[in-house]
């Protein structure tokens, strides 16, 4: 099987149900944003530690199904529950934790790895905005109070990274 179909090249394209849409569909946006996400957070990943990957690729998945969600327009396995909301946020609270409390914010930058949490940070943002232009109904609540939270675990994470990397935050 060959990887062009040309299926697409007169800006339409499939989504997993087989129903052909505009390539500029909001929904073929969100769920292309949620993939530029998971592509940055693979890069985050691969720029990290090992002993911090795990998190990374757990949130991966996740995004995966989020995607399987929005391609298929049914609720695949593995969104995020109640559970996966509390265990995000309990892992922003080590996080947090480790990295000492907020205290105003600081520019992107820093080590390498903490500037590509920066870069996931606003790519998730953006995938947020671009979910919640499809409707109340585009996926269930518990998977947009998930997203809301990555986006706060990245701006945390970078911080955390910056520690950890021995390199100081660019404060305002």
């Amino acid at each position: 099987m060959k990887i062009y179909t040309r299926s697409g090249d007169k800006g339409m394209t499939s989504l997993a149900n087989g129903h052909r849409v505009k390539k500029c569909d909001d929904r073929v946006e969100a769920y292309g944003t949620l993939d530029e996400l998971c592509s940055h957070i693979g890069l985050l990943a691969a720029m990290c530690p090992e002993e911090l990957r795990a998190n990374l690729y757990d949130i991966q998945r996740r995004i995966f199904a989020i995607n399987g969600a929005l391609a298929l327009l049914k609720e695949p396995q593995g969104l995020p529950t109640a559970e996966t909301i509390e265990a995000m946020e309990q892992l922003i609270d080590s996080v947090d934790t480790s990295e000492g409390r907020f205290c105003g914010f600081v520019l992107p930058g820093g080590a390498m790895p903490a500037a590509q949490a920066d870069v996931c940070r606003t790519v998730c943002r953006r995938a947020e905005r671009a979910i919640w232009r499809l409707g109340d109904e585009a996926l269930p609540h518990e998977t947009m109070v998930y997203i809301n939270r990555l986006s706060d675990f990245f701006f945390l994470f970078a911080r955390y990274l910056n520690k950890f990397m021995g390199s100081e935050e660019i404060k305002l």
